[in-house]
């Protein structure tokens, strides 16, 4: 009885197995007949069934069935139909995993521990044919703000350039294609809203002699927002090095220096800046900002701000900035003044006190002349024609306040 019974498990074992691997060709057929559902459903069982899971043709087929789709879809394209574009690209994108797992099995040795691939050949002929509509399907996905889906075909595309199959070969060549979609995949990963992710990614694109200015600024921002503030100076220095020219770097960088009170970097940054363009008057105004605001060199400060209205007359910053170390020593004065009892001496510092808030009136007006709408200057009118007993100025000013 015992043997009868282990013969009919082993019947019915080897009944089991043959059924997957006839699934595993059925869903190959299906797909050639392109009953692509059908297909699908039949190499889903056999992916996860212990019989077949390690079957390198069980992935490959997996593979074959969302290339078949693709295939369908690239077809009505080429010749001017218009595909099921998330069909196709959909399929499009199952297809890599699928075949990296069955090329890994492929390589495993037999029974008699020889190395016979059975489907290297047509997994990379299938690759290469397919591997710059990665690019496209990444470009359809961004377009239509999809940077996660759009993230993933790039990253493919890079994936299947890097495999080792392809060593030395056409597909894993660092040519153009490569380096633009170096650069789009870490444009996509900076909208994924994972600075980790954004700054592996654009680490990785920046060596690349594609847009690199572009890539060191993402980099700067998104090493800024991880509050990572080391490295936003170092990519900020690095940045700089390679694009002199370019103001965001310096700019950035002698921020960083103003609010950590580090003013003697920023002045030295800004006297390259200078000499490298004199005709900046942004480069005078953030000067004088930095002996005002770190030094509380009103000198300097406002040597500076004039120099800058020499080269633009109408930089309303300067002009505000020039008009505010004027008014803030007027203020100063004025709370002096209330600390005095002697009346003479009283109308003497509230005199000096006018005199900063007149030196201060013309370029805030002409301040509020150039920008209307920026309150920060009504507010400065209001103020200074309220020390001068400006009461008609003072009422129109805080009538448009108000509105």
């Amino acid at each position: 009885m015992k043997r009868i019974l282990l013969t009919t498990a082993l019947c019915v074992a080897a009944t089991a197995a043959f059924a997957q691997k006839k699934a595993v060709n059925d869903a190959q057929n299906s797909a050639k007949s392109k009953n692509f559902d059908e297909a699908r459903t039949l190499i889903q069982g056999a992916l996860s069934n212990p019989k077949t899971k390690d079957d390198a043709k069980t992935w490959y087929v997996a593979g074959f069935v969302e290339d078949q789709e693709f295939d369908t879809e690239k077809t009505k394209e080429m010749f001017g139909q218009k595909p099921n574009y998330e069909n196709m690209y959909t399929a499009l994108e199952k297809i890599l995993p699928y075949f990296q797992k069955a090329y890994d099995l492929d390589q495993q040795p037999n029974e008699k521990g020889k190395v016979k691939p059975r489907f290297a050949k047509e997994i990379k002929s299938i690759l290469t044919s397919n591997h710059l509509y990665y690019i496209n399907g990444g470009a359809y996905y961004f377009d239509q703000r999809d940077y996660k889906r759009a993230f993933d075909f790039f990253q493919q595309y890079l994936d299947i350039s890097d495999l080792p199959m392809f060593k030395g070969e056409a597909v894993a060549a660092r040519d153009s294609n490569y380096m633009t979609v170096q650069f789009y995949v870490a444009v996509a990963a900076t909208q994924l809203g994972d600075p980790q992710v954004a700054i592996a990614t654009l680490e990785r694109a920046k060596d690349i002699d594609y847009r690199q200015n572009e890539i060191y600024q993402y980099l700067s921002y998104e090493y800024e927002q991880a509050g990572d503030t080391v490295n936003f100076e170092r990519t900020l220095k690095d940045g700089l090095a390679k694009f002199p020219e370019e103001n965001y770097y310096l700019l950035n960088l002698i921020n960083i220096y103003i609010y950590s009170n580090r003013n003697q970097d920023a002045i030295e940054y800004l006297t390259v800046a200078i000499a490298n363009d004199p005709n900046n008057p942004q480069y005078y105004d953030v000067m004088g900002r930095v002996y005002e605001l770190g030094l509380k060199d009103y000198e300097n400060a406002e040597k500076y701000f004039a120099k800058a209205l020499e080269v633009d007359p109408t930089y309303a910053d300067a002009l505000s900035n020039l008009g505010r170390v004027y008014y803030n020593q007027g203020v100063n004065k004025q709370g002096e003044a209330n600390m005095i009892n002697d009346n003479k001496k009283y109308q003497e510092e509230i005199a000096v006190a006018k005199e900063y808030f007149n030196k201060a009136l013309p370029y805030f007006e002409k301040a509020h002349e150039l920008k209307p709408d920026e309150m920060e200057y009504m507010i400065a009118l209001r103020g200074i024609y309220y020390n001068l007993n400006m009461g008609d100025k003072l009422d129109v000013i805080e009538a448009k306040m108000n509105q």
